[in-house]
């Protein structure tokens, strides 16, 4: 499964809500991916070779303290898994998953809530992050692959 939105939508909460009730899925969270601040595409495609077409299915861990790649988690083979982050939902990914969501929400009520949860520890990348994720948007159209759109705004 893949749920994918841009920045606050609201796509953490729902895989959370997900794997709550279906506590047989492993959570990948990109967030735990992305190569930096510049990453969105090479998570991307390295939820695509690692997660979900490799033989043995693991993911890297991204040191953001010390900005260089960590440990690798290897998830179990015999478990389904819930991929959670912006740049889930590609053309490649979907091709291979069972289910897609792709979260909605306004810019204006996003960016309130990353402010909220995370102070200014974004402010200075917002602008960066938001071109990635319309880059991606337009490349790879994710809304259009999702078997359905949420919004944002329900609580999960």
């Amino acid at each position: 499964m893949l749920v994918d939105g841009r920045s606050g939508s609201g796509k953490t909460d729902l895989a959370r809500s997900i794997v709550q009730q279906k506590p047989e899925l492993q959570l990948v969270r990109m967030d735990d991916i992305y190569p930096g601040w510049h990453g969105l595409e090479a998570a991307s495609r390295h939820v695509h070779d690692f997660v979900i077409t490799a033989s043995v299915r693991r993911w890297q861990r991204w040191d953001w303290a010390d900005g260089r790649p960590a440990e690798w988690h290897v998830l179990d083979q015999s478990r389904p898994i819930l991929v959670e982050g912006c740049g889930a939902l590609s053309r490649a990914n979907r091709a291979l998953a069972a289910y897609a969501v792709w979260v909605e929400l306004d810019e204006e009520t996003r960016r309130a809530r990353v402010q909220e949860r995370d102070g200014d520890a974004w402010a200075d990348h917002w602008v960066e992050w938001a071109a990635q994720e319309a880059a991606f948007i337009d490349s790879e159209n994710p809304q259009s692959l999702a078997d359905i759109v949420i919004n944002g705004r329900e609580t999960f």
